[in-house]
């Protein structure tokens, strides 16, 4: 049986992801619109950047680092992005979640 991942273990992998303009943790931002995880592992984020036009770089950036850091928790299957409010959203979704 899989193990279940909890809720506060992913928080706190959100919480070392760092706006990298800014400095600050996309948590303390307060940038994560939804965020679920299912009993089998599958990670669904859903998250704003700090700005529409942020620049795509950074935007990717932060996408990557939320991947790769939720990935790596024990028990985690996939992990699913959606940026919304932003220009360029579409193709850092696709872009990030190809990956």
């Amino acid at each position: 049986m899989a193990k279940q991942v909890e809720m506060t273990k992913v928080e706190e992998e959100l919480d070392k992801v760092m706006d990298p303009e800014l400095g600050m943790s996309i948590v303390e931002l307060q940038l994560i619109d939804k965020l679920a995880v299912s009993k089998d592992g599958d990670i669904e984020i859903e998250f704003h950047l700090t700005s529409p036009f942020c620049p795509p770089m950074f935007g990717l950036k932060i996408c990557q680092d939320i991947k790769e850091n939720v990935s790596k928790i024990d028990g985690v299957k996939s992990v699913k992005l959606n940026v919304t409010q932003h220009y360029m959203a579409e193709y850092m979704n696709k872009t990030v979640n190809a990956q």
